[in-house]
């Protein structure tokens, strides 16, 4: 796993220590006793129940660990502080893409804030980072996984 920070806001830090938590306090102990009561039945080599406990253990603690490998690597950002109509972490930007027909929003979002349908796109992903350090008013190319995109940056503001 890379040791690179990773840049969140509270609200995403929160929400996703809250959901490592529940699943903790909430999904774990009821696979716990799906094992023990599978345990009790028996001979656990051809206990399909067993098996089917412990993998589910197994996915739900790599769930868990990869949550609290987020939350150690993470790096908590006030996107209120950033420089004012540049594009940085916690922006949200209104871009027009040459040709296209209406302009789009995004707002750069940290890990576990992702929501593609809002428009929150990780600040990772290639079209954000076409946007870092740009200025409002500024034409940047964007490689995407398929083509290159041409955007104008209309608007640059912070929630």
């Amino acid at each position: 796993m890379s040791g690179d920070k990773i840049p969140m806001t509270l609200e995403g830090y929160n929400k996703i220590k809250a959901e490592a938590e529940r699943l903790e306090r909430e999904e774990m102990p009821v696979i716990m006793e799906r094992l023990a009561a599978a345990r009790a039945e028996g001979d656990l080599k051809e206990n399909a129940e067993y098996h089917g406990a412990r993998e589910s253990q197994g996915i739900l603690q790599a769930r868990i660990d990869e949550m609290k490998g987020k939350l150690s690597r993470s790096v908590i950002l006030d996107p209120t502080q950033m420089p004012k109509g540049e594009v940085r972490f916690g922006a949200t930007i209104k871009v027009q893409r040459t040709g296209a027909k209406k302009p789009e929003v995004y707002t750069l979002v940290g890990s576990g804030e992702e929501d593609y349908d809002a428009g929150k796109i990780l600040v990772t992903s290639p079209l954000a980072q076409g946007f870092l350090g740009k200025k409002e008013g500024e034409v940047v190319q964007v490689q995407l996984p398929n083509r290159l995109s041409e955007y104008k940056i209309l608007t640059v503001r912070y929630d």
